[in-house]
């Protein structure tokens, strides 16, 4: 069942997909209505869970679910992979892959592909103190303080040691 996702309560299960370019709105409203409807029927064991998304910058999708009542269970799961395939099919992006590292820069998100991270820092657009997405987040009270981190605070410090 969708809830808006300001509904949500803190502790709310999420996943984050970044997508490799962002959506535009004609691709932003198609997505919220895909998502709303599998939203009011996604379920764990024919129950329904209360359920939600956002996007963010324009460029992530957030699924979120209330595991207070009712835990998300594999085949739930699964079904919202399936979903997020037939956006990225759709709309031809990449969202499931997590080969990359989606960070900001002076002009909003920049995507790099794992094999692309040494070039990104020799350019300077990836620096140590750039802000980098936490693909780790896994609740809504995460979102505040723990999703935009330097970069020398992530996976990525190996890069910046001196």
């Amino acid at each position: 069942m969708y809830l808006p996702f300001e509904d949500m309560p803190n502790e709310a299960r999420i996943w984050v997909y970044q997508a490799d370019r962002p959506f535009d709105e004609k691709e932003k409203t198609w997505i919220i209505s895909k998502l709303v409807t599998f939203c009011n029927q996604w379920n764990t064991h024919g129950s329904l869970m209360p359920s939600s998304f956002d996007i963010k910058y324009d460029q992530f999708i957030i699924l979120a679910v209330d595991e207070s009542k009712l835990g998300a269970s594999g085949c739930s799961i699964d079904s919202s992979v399936k979903i997020l395939r037939e956006i990225e099919t759709k709309l031809e992006i990449n969202l499931l892959d997590s080969g990359k590292v989606s960070y900001m820069d002076a002009h909003g998100v920049k995507v790099a592909f794992l094999p692309e991270i040494r070039k990104h820092i020799n350019e300077g657009s990836l620096q140590a103190q750039s802000k980098v997405f936490n693909p780790g987040v896994n609740k809504i009270a995460d979102l505040e303080n723990q999703w935009l981190i330097p970069a020398d605070h992530s996976w990525l410090k190996k890069y910046f040691a001196k």
